[in-house]
């Protein structure tokens, strides 16, 4: 808890840089806050194509007008995306596919934060399914053309998955770990009570995580996998994520006291996605024996790293734990599985770009 009071406090870092000319960004979750914000700065570095997904068309359209007024971009497109439904998420895919071409940067940065059980139309748990499945699907489903802006580009596309610092004070509870299908029992309405529910969140940043770490350890080399998946920890910040849960003095003061603007949050998710490559340029004249590390291997620290306060940092103990690797392990292995059963595609995309 010192760490994270610590952490509120201490100067933030500027915002990394880069030229996005020719590049396409894809920002999940883009209409407000964090999200916004790191839409706006990913504007003003010029991209070909910045399409930002949300799940509401009315405040999609609103910060289209923002980014635009902000910045002079005029070539942000909203495109409709709902988390907590597999098919809005299998049509922006498809979409994807027709219309877009090779991604640079994905951003998955949509998320909730539940006050009780609610079900999705696909009888998920809600923050299960759209905190984990779904982010951990549209990933899938756009690796082969995030690898194809890779060998386009000759660097590693990136993929950005929103984790929070909260995931220090999460574990997984024993009756989870000792299940046969430890996700399906986690995202059950059985299991989801109260109690459980009050750490749901953070129990959901923590399978963020754990995926990002397992999708790295899983994808093939950077030469033949051009991608590079990051978990971020955005800070604390002023949030609508906290809209539906109970008013409550603590939050106030801790909100009023400790909370970052936005702004601050996103130079975070910006650093995941374009960190250690500002400086690419400048090291290419200099002599692999100058000390500093080559862009390949600041990509290949990146890759399945969580990143805060614009620099790379240590996980929980828990997950680099004995419980951890062998849950981060049995999770992924369950994720792929019953994303398999949501689009048969997944089953080819693994086949082709990951190991088992």
């Amino acid at each position: 808890m010192t760490g994270f009071i610590k952490d509120q406090w201490s100067c933030i870092p500027p915002v990394v840089r880069a030229d996005l000319s020719g590049q396409t960004v894809v920002v999940v979750g883009a209409n407000v806050g964090i999200g916004l914000e790191a839409s706006v700065h990913f504007a003003s570095m010029g991209p070909e194509r910045l399409i930002i997904a949300c799940r509401s068309e009315g405040k999609g359209k609103n910060a289209v007008e923002e980014i635009e007024q902000r910045t002079g971009f005029k070539h942000t497109e909203l495109w409709l995306l709902d988390l907590s439904s597999f098919t809005s998420v299998r049509a922006f895919a498809d979409r994807f596919e027709r219309e877009a071409g090779a991604l640079d940067i994905l951003a998955m940065n949509a998320g909730v934060l539940p006050a009780e059980y609610e079900a999705t139309v696909d009888g998920w748990e809600n923050c299960t399914q759209v905190n984990h499945l779904s982010t951990s699907l549209l990933p899938l489903l756009l690796l082969p053309r995030m690898v194809e802006a890779g060998k386009k580009r000759g660097r590693a596309a990136r993929l950005v998955i929103t984790a929070s610092d909260v995931h220090y004070w999460a574990s997984l509870s024993p009756s989870v770990q000792e299940s046969p299908t430890p996700l399906k029992l986690f995202g059950s309405k059985e299991y989801c009570t109260p109690e459980v529910m009050k750490s749901r969140y953070y129990d959901s940043k923590l399978l963020n995580v754990l995926h990002t770490r397992a999708l790295a350890a899983h994808l093939r080399t950077l030469s033949e996998t051009p991608v590079t998946p990051v978990a971020v920890n955005p800070g604390f910040c002023w949030s609508q994520l906290r809209r539906d849960m109970p008013s409550n003095p603590t939050m106030w003061l801790a909100e009023h006291g400790l909370a970052w603007h936005p702004e601050k949050g996103a130079r975070q998710l910006v650093f995941a996605a374009l960190g250690k490559r500002g400086r690419e340029a400048n090291r290419k004249s200099k002599s692999k024996h100058s000390g500093e590390p080559s862009p390949e291997e600041d990509e290949i620290t990146m890759r399945g790293a969580y990143v805060s306060m614009g620099t790379t940092q240590e996980v929980s103990d828990w997950v680099l734990g004995e419980e951890g690797v062998r849950m981060q392990e049995r999770i992924w292995k369950e994720t792929i599985e019953i994303l398999k059963g949501v689009d048969p595609r997944v089953e080819g995309i693994v086949q082709e770009f990951l190991y088992a």
